[in-house]
């Protein structure tokens, strides 16, 4: 690494956690404004407020606002070179604007790689003690008012109920159905499933159980049967922020839990799992981005600069959140929703490249 190299890098850096720094702790104070009232009024102790929120609030908006605080320091750093001339200095001297690039390419690398590793399994065990200080003291107390709910609990069994109590764990209306093919081979019904924590075992109550073997039908009923099943109470509860919570092995793993139910909600686990993969490219291709709108050197001064730096990080954001929206409605594809907007925004920095007077 060449002296030039470094020089760039270190303020490219030193300006990246300069900017980060400054919105978390404006983001911090607004936050505890908006939320101070909730916090007293659930009586919410200054520890829990501090260390349990607040300590993992911090790397959470920290990490969502990355591709934006590069984005603006690569602007920042680059405007400032240009304002003082020293770009112009540079290639002057031979170097090409393309070897200008490499430092914040290395920056750019260095800051997703770091990212990466913090979404993968660091982030996600914070988030889960910021979820349920949240659920505690910030949301109000959940209800499952789910109607016809519908499980894929094994391959070829399918549960169903008409309702589900989440503040006392039982099921209403509950049906078990074995299907082979497209034969019914066995049908199960009660009028409540309860959840019985001490064996980790559903009783259903007042059960009547139909077996069929061609036009043979066999029946029995009982009081009550202990059976296990390949679901579980946290399947109703409150689901909010789930997907920010889970390690990417956590993720992987729940995935294919949802894929092995037949569950619609894969999509959202889907997309958080392909972000995690994408935000590292996303920030290098922005960096160049604004390397290239920023190296001008222009008579109004850097804000001009910075401004445009702004829009285009909204505007990528703003496609991002879209493009994930369209997805979670499955109305695209979870991969191609994700790296949608990476690779428009790729396009737009190859042409940028080739046309923007520098």
């Amino acid at each position: 690494m060449k002296l030039l190299d470094r020089y760039i890098l270190k303020k490219f850096l030193s300006a990246f956690l300069f900017v980060v720094i400054v919105l978390i702790a404006i983001i911090v104070v607004i936050d505890f404004t908006e939320k101070n009232d909730d916090f007293i009024k659930r009586n919410a102790d200054a520890k829990a407020i501090i260390f349990d929120y607040y300590l993992n609030f911090i790397p959470y908006y920290a990490n969502l606002l990355s591709p934006i605080t590069v984005f603006i320091a690569t602007v920042f750093v680059t405007a400032q070179l240009a304002s003082r001339t020293e770009i112009i200095a540079i290639l002057s001297s031979g170097v090409s604007f393309r070897r200008v690039m490499v430092p914040y390419l290395i920056g750019s690398s260095i800051i997703g790689a770091v990212i990466f590793y913090l979404t993968g399994w660091v982030i996600p065990d914070a988030n889960k003690v910021r979820v349920e200080f949240e659920k505690k003291y910030l949301k109000d107390q959940y209800y499952n008012v789910d109607r016809n709910i519908h499980r894929k609990v094994a391959p070829e069994l399918y549960a169903y109920m008409e309702s589900y109590d989440n503040t006392r764990d039982v099921g209403y209306r509950f049906t078990l159905e074995w299907i082979e093919g497209t034969s019914l081979k066995q049908k199960m019904e009660a009028e409540r499933v309860v959840w019985q924590p001490g064996i980790n075992k559903w009783r259903l109550e007042g059960y009547k159980n139909r077996t069929f073997d061609g036009i043979k039908e066999t029946y029995s009923a009982g009081a009550y049967m202990d059976t296990t099943l390949n679901m579980h109470p946290k399947d109703f509860g409150n689901n909010y922020a789930l997907h920010e919570t889970f390690t990417l092995t956590e993720l992987d793993k729940f995935i294919n839990e949802l894929k092995n139910r037949g569950d619609d909600g894969v999509a959202t686990y889907q997309i958080e799992k392909y972000v995690r993969f994408t935000s590292p490219f996303a920030m290098v291709i922005l960096t160049l981005i604004g390397v290239i709108v920023s190296a001008r050197k222009a008579r109004g001064g850097v804000g001009l600069q910075i401004a445009i730096g702004f829009v285009l990080a909204f505007v990528y954001i703003l496609f991002f959140i879209m493009s994930k929206s369209v997805a979670q409605v499955g109305s695209l594809n979870p991969i191609l929703a994700v790296w949608l907007p990476n690779l428009i925004f790729s396009a737009i920095g190859l042409v940028m490249y080739f046309t923007v007077p520098r």
